[in-house]
């Protein structure tokens, strides 16, 4: 789904207020909208302040990292007992090798 560009414009400056902790509303979104010579349809400023009226944009932008990490995390958590019996696989099979290795140069350890 593409953002249109008066939405587009609507986030930024919705975030460049968040950014310096000022309230978010329609005039001042539209105010900066204006000083960036962008024009939108009246009703995009008003409806994005009405949207984050009870939003803390820095929390949300912060929030989003955080939860797009803990899928992969738990997935992680899931596959590590995995990794590790591959691992003990891989030890037993390098024991095996040294032993035939000892038996390759003529000497062992019980002879």
């Amino acid at each position: 789904m593409a953002i249109s560009k008066p939405e587009l414009a609507c986030v930024y400056a919705s975030l460049i207020l968040a950014d310096d902790d000022i309230d978010i509303t329609g005039e001042k979104i539209q105010t900066i909208l204006k000083a960036a010579n962008v024009e939108v349809e009246p009703y995009w400023p008003g409806l994005f302040a009405k949207a984050l009226e009870t939003a803390n944009v820095k929390d949300l932008i912060t929030n989003i990292g955080s939860a797009v990490g803990a899928v992969p995390a738990a997935g992680a958590a899931a596959a590590a007992p995995a990794a590790e019996a591959k691992e003990e696989k891989k030890e037993e099979k390098k024991e095996e090798e040294s032993e035939e290795e000892d038996d390759d140069m003529g000497f062992g350890l019980f002879e």
